[in-house]
């Protein structure tokens, strides 16, 4: 895993190491079309990367974020020690290693051109950086924040991405120019999420315990509806401390019914994306990971989180990371009368589990901690 520079877009070499046989059907006998809710109890790990570019004695870097291409062809992670590393998804290798090392690296996420990027800084300044993959080159800076970045999220049809910060603003940006189009002064806008049509953007304002709605064509009248996160889960079993702090991910549900307001604590959150309204609390019945939430200090984990939890495709699923194994919940099963949830199924996994990212387009799920590990359905499960 040299750090050479490489075109993502050159056809792989015939020796290039074993496929993954990876393909838009689940496997030989099962057809593309297979509901996940036939398959997602038989999803096992099936290929490991492991950094081999680590000098002796250096210690191991932590994967900081992961995302997937709009093809799902391509994974890319972001590490702690200023790496950006790219995977081939069919193919099951590893294609490319940037470096960041004056910058930084953290949140990377694609853009609609499977060889761009964005990411944030974690040193020099706060600008988000606009990379070209295939020659490692910035095509532009977007400076405006005046703090840490905590989130990056991308509209998922459009150029537009929000940007959040410890800074108390969060920005909205078009990847066309390097001048932010809208900018929200809110107190501690931590995490940020697209609904699924594109139309309503979520900020999940840590300090007042609330996620805020805004209509993305007139964000500019202020939130058209804000969720009390402590008062839907006053009556549940979550301790009102974890209404405060621990946020590590936002995110909407591909049907548009739910929201994922994840969690270090001991589970998250799913609310009803329409009244905000608390669905079910997702109990781990294990150890949330060492990772710190967004905003937190360095003392209290190993490293930022940037979400352990996630839905699968069909909204019906949230798998999560832990201290071992991963956990997946069912949120068609009903509750009990406190509104926790437990786990439906339970995929074995002896390493921690700090970062999870779901490919629709393959069926196949990412985690990692220090190592990165692709899973795909076992047909003979």
């Amino acid at each position: 895993m040299e750090s050479t520079p490489m075109d993502i877009d050159d056809a792989p070499s015939a020796a290039a190491t074993p496929s993954l046989n990876i393909t838009r059907n689940l496997a030989a006998n099962v057809p593309s079309t297979t509901p996940i809710s036939e398959v997602i109890a038989s999803f096992r790990p099936t290929k490991l990367f492991q950094r081999d570019d680590i000098k002796e004695g250096k210690p191991r870097p932590y994967v900081l974020s992961i995302d997937f291409d709009d093809p799902g062809e391509l994974c890319m992670t972001s590490e702690s020690d200023e790496t950006i590393q790219i995977y081939n998804v069919k193919e099951g290798r590893h294609d490319k290693s940037l470096l960041s090392k004056k910058y930084g690296v953290k949140l990377a996420r694609f853009t609609h051109t499977s060889s761009s990027i964005i990411y944030a800084s974690t040193k020099q300044n706060n600008a988000i950086r606009y990379l070209a993959t295939h020659d490692n080159s910035f095509i532009r800076y977007f400076e405006g924040h005046e703090g840490a970045v905590t989130d990056l999220a991308l509209h998922p049809g459009a150029d537009n991405f929000i940007s959040c910060s410890v800074d108390d603003t969060a920005l909205i940006w078009n990847i066309s120019t390097k001048q932010w189009i809208g900018k929200l002064f809110l107190n501690a806008p931590y995490l940020s999420a697209w609904d699924p049509s594109g139309n309503v953007f979520a900020i999940a304002s840590l300090h007042s315990g609330s996620i805020l709605l805004y209509d993305f064509r007139n964000y500019e009248k202020g939130p058209f509806s804000v969720f009390d996160v402590l008062q839907a889960t006053r009556s549940g079993p979550v301790e009102p401390e974890w209404a405060f702090q621990g946020w590590t991910k936002l995110e909407f549900s591909n049907d548009g019914k739910h929201i994922l307001l994840g969690s270090r604590g001991d589970g998250h959150f799913l609310l009803d994306s329409f009244d905000g309204s608390l669905k079910a609390y997702l109990k781990k019945p294990v150890a949330g990971t060492n990772r710190r939430a967004v905003g937190e200090p360095e003392s209290v984990g190993n490293a930022e989180s940037s979400g352990d939890c996630c839905f699968a495709p069909d909204g019906r699923y949230v798998l999560s990371g832990a201290k071992s194994d991963v956990l997946v919940w069912d949120t068609l099963q009903a509750p009990g009368s406190d509104k926790v949830l437990k786990p439906a199924h339970v995929l074995e996994e002896k390493r921690e589990t700090a970062v999870v990212a779901f490919n629709p387009r393959y069926n196949m799920l990412a985690t990692a901690d220090q190592d990165l590990m692709f899973w795909v359905p076992d047909p003979n499960v």
